[in-house]
């Protein structure tokens, strides 16, 4: 193996909004002992998911699959009316919401537009845990669309009325050209905010820029389900160098470091840490020097859920 040095991109791997879910689980867990239900993975990673499930977690797709009387964490990724519905009926020991509080922002503002009579675009992926939430909150009245192909060819009852808010876990620049698609159909349309644009997804989008200038290949770290990690990768081909999404360090393949002397190491926002740690301990066991990259520094905490809250934890 060529490679002399690896470079860890910073920041990655989890933001503010999968520490509140884990640990949510975690406190869950603890309280009240398994099995505990969760609605849809908690986050989109694999390691993740597998040791909740070794402990007694179970994910469902459908709250049909939850016991009367279960105890039910719902995921990051935020819920539909429809489903919390569908919990109050089965008459639930508890239901935790472990929404992720910048897509709760978003479900506010489906609901706020919907009231106002505004016909709403939702950028993003259709059958993205995410968008099923938010869509949800008024279907009738919501058209999503992922790319500018389908942006051109959106049909709105009323053009002259129209917002638009974005998925989360799609940056500032994943939604550029289709948010410049719709302005020239709807040049009236109500844009989303900024802030409604994840913040770690920017950060760590920024990050791999700069990380891809430095490296010869960049290795991402995250599950195939998971929007922000496969974006990652997106990110540091159009920069111009070659990049994997691999799970964990042993979906390496030696074929990829032929020739390469710099290899870069991110981390979707669901990516445990340890698991780019394992990833550079296996280029430092074969010669390689560890450094990192990246200046920006993440202090966003979410609050805890008040059911599992640490001051009630133990009531």
């Amino acid at each position: 193996m060529a490679v002399e040095k690896v470079i860890i991109a910073k920041p990655r791997g989890f933001c503010a909004g999968v520490e509140m879910a884990v640990e949510t689980v975690e406190r869950a867990l603890k309280k009240h002992g398994p099995p505990l239900y969760v609605f849809h993975e908690i986050v989109h990673n694999s390691h993740v998911v597998r040791d909740f499930t070794e402990r007694g977690v179970r994910f469902v797709q459908s709250i049909d699959e939850v016991p009367a009387q279960a105890k039910l964490v719902f995921s990051a990724h935020g819920v539909s009316p429809v489903e919390w519905q569908r919990a109050k009926e089965k008459k639930l020991e508890i239901v935790i919401d472990a929404t992720c509080p910048l897509v709760e922002k978003v479900h506010r503002e489906v609901r706020k537009f919907a009231a106002q009579g505004y016909w709403i675009i939702l950028v993003g992926r259709e059958k993205h845990d995410e968008i099923v939430g938010t869509s949800g909150e008024a279907p009738d009245r919501i058209r999503v669309v992922a790319n500018v192909m389908e942006a051109r060819a959106v049909n709105i009852p009323d053009p002259s009325k129209v917002a638009v808010l974005t998925q989360t876990t799609l940056s500032v620049d994943d939604t550029r050209e289709v948010i410049d698609a719709l302005k020239q159909r709807f040049p009236q349309m109500i844009t989303p905010a900024k802030e409604d644009i994840c913040y770690a997804t920017q950060n760590r989008q920024d990050a791999v820029k700069q990380l891809a200038r430095e490296v010869d290949l960049v290795l991402v770290i995250g599950s195939r389900n998971s929007e922000n990690s496969n974006q990652l990768c997106k990110v540091a081909r159009d920069q111009g160098t070659a990049a994997h999404l691999i799970d964990d360090c042993s979906q390496i393949d030696t074929n990829w470091l032929v020739g390469v002397m710099r290899v870069g190491i991110t981390s979707g926002a669901s990516v445990p840490d340890h698991l780019v740690q394992d990833t550079a301990e296996y280029f430092r066991r074969h010669g390689a020097e560890v450094a990192y990259s990246g200046f920006i520094e993440e202090n966003i905490h979410f609050a805890l859920p008040s059911e599992i809250h640490p001051q009630t934890a133990n009531s």
